[in-house]
C-alpha cells in the first residue's frame, strides 16, 4: 500500500515510545559527553507518561503526536521538551486534515514540524541540533513525493537521510545550547538531539512499514 489511515496510526506512536525507552541510557551517554546527560532520562519521561495516559485509548496517528507533543511541551524538563513538542503538534494540526497519510503528507506534516522548529530556534543545517537529522529527512519525503517513490520505499530512504544527518553532526561545532560554550571542545560527538530525532523518525517509519505491507 501506498498510504495508512490516520485512524488507524496507533501503533506508530507506540513504537516511538518504545524506541525512546529503549535507548533511554544510550541517549543520556550521548549528552553527557558535551551537554548534561539528562536528555535520555526527560525523553524517556514525557514519551513514558503518554504511554500511561494515552495507552489505554483509542486514537489517530495525528490525535497522538499531539498528544504526546503536549506532554514534552509542558511537562519535561531542558529545551528539548519545547523543541520536540512544537515539532510534533505542528505535525499533527497538519495530519488532522488527512484521512489517509502517504508520501505527500507526511511530507507536509514533517515539513510543518521543522518549520515550526525553525520560527522558534534558528538553527539550522549545519548548527549540530537535531534540525541536522529532521531537515535532510524532509528534504528526502518531498523529493520521493515529487519523483512518485512507492511510500515503503520512500521511507526507507527517508531513514537513511536521518541517519546521515545524525552522523553528520559528530564533526560539528555546537553553536545552541549548553554544549555551545565548549567551542571546539563539542567537536568529535554526535548530538543529542539529532540522535534521539534519528531513533525517533527511524521507529515512525520502521511501524508505518509494518502498517503498509
Amino acid at each position: 500500500m501506498n498510504s495508512f489511515l490516520n485512524q488507524n496510526g496507533k501503533p506508530i506512536l507506540l513504537a516511538m515510545v518504545k524506541a525512546i525507552q529503549d535507548n533511554k541510557a544510550y541517549l543520556g551517554e550521548v549528552d553527557g559527553l558535551i551537554g548534561d546527560g539528562d536528555h535520555g532520562m526527560n525523553m524517556n519521561k514525557g514519551f513514558t507518561l503518554f504511554e500511561t495516559r494515552f495507552g489505554g485509548e483509542a486514537f489517530s496517528f495525528s490525535e497522538g503526536l499531539f498528544n504526546l507533543g503536549n506532554i514534552l511541551f509542558s511537562e519535561i524538563g531542558g529545551s528539548m521538551g519545547p523543541i520536540y513538542g512544537t515539532i510534533l503538534m505542528d505535525a499533527s494540526d497538519v495530519g488532522n486534515e488527512y484521512e489517509e497519510i502517504g508520501v505527500k503528507e507526511l511530507a507536509a506534516m514533517l515539513g510543518a514540524g521543522l518549520a515550526g522548529l525553525q520560527e522558534i530556534v534558528q538553527a539550522q543545517v549545519g548548527d549540530k541540533t537535531l534540525v541536522d537529522t529532521l531537515s535532510p529527512a524532509v528534504d528526502s519525503l518531498r523529493q520521493s513525493a515529487e519523483n512518485g517513490t512507492p511510500f515503503a520505499e520512500a521511507l526507507t530512504k527517508m531513514k537513511e537521510a536521518a541517519a546521515a544527518g545524525r552522523d553528520s553532526t559528530k564533526d560539528m561545532v555546537a553553536k545552541f545550547g549548553r554544549s555551545s560554550r565548549l567551542g571546539e571542545r563539542s567537536r568529535g560527538v554526535l548530538d543529542a538531539g539529532a540522535t534521539s530525532c534519528c531513533i525517533i523518525l527511524t521507529a515512525m517509519a520502521d511501524a508505518i512499514q509494518q502498517l503498509i505491507a
